[in-house]
């Protein structure tokens, strides 16, 4: 693998030299998945009619207002302050269906971050929407371990490793996305994907040859291997982790990990791990305190909650209206005609097998049919309404699926599959939504068991 020639940009004032003890502030998100307009706690696209309750969270205006505001706050008391994207922009909302990643890299650059890595969706249209996103981005792209050398089109773009210069001191980002993007999307035979910690370990040498002296590792694996790469990869500072869409939190009750979670490095140094959930529902915010020697001393922080408490920015509200004039047309657009209705309702499908249920999982096996999947399987919650006879639009499919959910094939033995079943069986009786609706197979079950 080869690095290619540093990358340097200025984003905040200079502040203290080399040598010094330093202070830096991290804003993340990770795994925004085209969430522009505001979002619902389920993380579907919210109404107007929900936004004047108070009831959204997120979008690219709340987050513009909360980033904006954070980042004058901080810059004005003299700290430090970088806004970073662990990946997965792309995919998720008719936005990214509509303009393949041109809308939501357009509010990147009007929100001002300063790095993103790569995800394993920003691939899933193949090299050429990924291509006109990264030449439009007024910030670096991380590569991290995508091997793009042999690409004619993405391979000149790579700028890696990257260095911001912040605050008199130099913060190296090194980045990694999962290497299993080469089965879960679509990103051809001209990109490859080395070993994550393999390629970390040498990057961050190559960035300590230059003498840099903080290192934060912006990936794309999820939390448990983010967990692994920081005990076993020499020199990284902090890891800001997406891809599987954890919350950590210190004031959230529902949080999977502490902010942050502390791992022993290889040299027994605490290596912070944090993550934002996903959607921009959160905006994480990690304050890193080094010493004389480019030792994290301290870290401080949390997720932040973007909730009715923070208002959206009104100039970007306007521009999303202006975005989504041809996306409401294409709600109107007629998919398809039934010839007799198809039950969707919430006490059929949480209950037991119904017509929704066979019609969703027959046309999800039918997608990935080609990837050799002879299975596949919904939960009965997710199936949020009927639909009548006669002419089908695509605002009636999302009526029926509003979750914006990603479809995602993987392999599984036949206890994990029997184990799938049974937890969707656990919580009938309470209409939990749990129900496993169908397709490629059959099971019967014993509700008095």
């Amino acid at each position: 693998m080869t690095l290619r020639a540093l990358y340097l940009l200025a984003p905040a004032l200079v502040l203290a030299g080399p040598g010094q003890a330093f202070t830096l502030n991290v804003l993340h998100i990770n795994d925004f998945h085209s969430r522009i307009e505001s979002i619902s706690a389920s993380g579907s696209t919210c109404d107007a009619e929900a936004e004047e309750a108070g009831e959204c969270f997120g979008g690219a205006a709340r987050l513009f207002t909360v980033i904006d505001a954070k980042r004058r706050e901080l810059m004005a008391a003299g700290e430090p302050v970088i806004v970073l994207d662990a990946g997965d922009q792309f995919a998720g909302s008719l936005f990214f269906t509509t303009f393949q990643g041109q809308a939501e890299v357009e509010f990147m650059n009007r929100i001002g971050f300063d790095a993103m890595v790569f995800g394993n969706h920003e691939f899933d249209l193949g090299i050429e929407p990924l291509v006109a996103f990264v030449e439009k981005a007024e910030f670096p792209i991380v590569f991290g371990n995508v091997e793009a050398a042999g690409d004619t089109r993405l391979g000149p773009l790579n700028r890696d490793p990257v260095i911001l210069s912040v605050g008199g001191e130099r913060i190296g980002i090194v980045g990694a996305v999962t290497t299993d993007t080469q089965e879960i999307s679509s990103p051809g035979p001209s990109v490859d994907f080395a070993e994550v910690n393999a390629y970390l370990t040498e990057a961050v040498e190559a960035l300590e040859a230059q003498g840099v002296r903080h290192v934060i590792a912006l990936t794309h694996q999820g939390a448990t291997y983010d967990f692994a790469t920081a005990a076993a990869v020499p020199g990284i500072d902090a890891i800001i982790g997406g891809h599987s869409h954890t919350l950590f939190s210190n004031t959230i009750e529902d949080a999977a990990y502490p902010y942050p979670e502390m791992v022993a490095g290889p040299s027994g140094v605490g290596v912070p791990v944090v993550s934002a959930e996903a959607y921009s529902k959160y905006l994480g915010h990690m304050i890193l305190t080094f010493n004389a020697d480019g030792v994290v001393t301290e870290v401080a922080g949390d997720t932040i909650l973007l909730d009715a408490s923070v208002p959206p920015d009104a100039g970007i509200l306007a521009r999303i209206e202006e975005l989504g004039a041809p996306i409401e047309a294409l709600k109107s657009e007629i998919v398809a005609n039934l010839a007799t209705p198809v039950d969707g309702s919430r006490e059929t499908c949480r209950t037991g097998e119904c017509e929704m249920g066979n019609l969703v999982t027959d046309a999800m096996l039918a997608r990935v049919k080609d990837q050799g999947v002879t299975v596949a399987i919904t939960n009965g919650g997710g199936l949020r309404a009927s639909i009548d006879a006669g002419d089908v639009t695509k605002g009636d499919v999302l009526t029926v699926l509003p979750f914006q959910n990603t479809l995602a094939t993987f392999r599984i033995t036949g206890a994990g599959l029997r184990a799938a079943l049974e937890n969707g069986l656990s919580q009938v009786e309470d209409g939990a939504g749990r129900f496993a609706q169908v397709a490629g197979m059959t099971y019967a079950w014993d509700p008095k068991a």
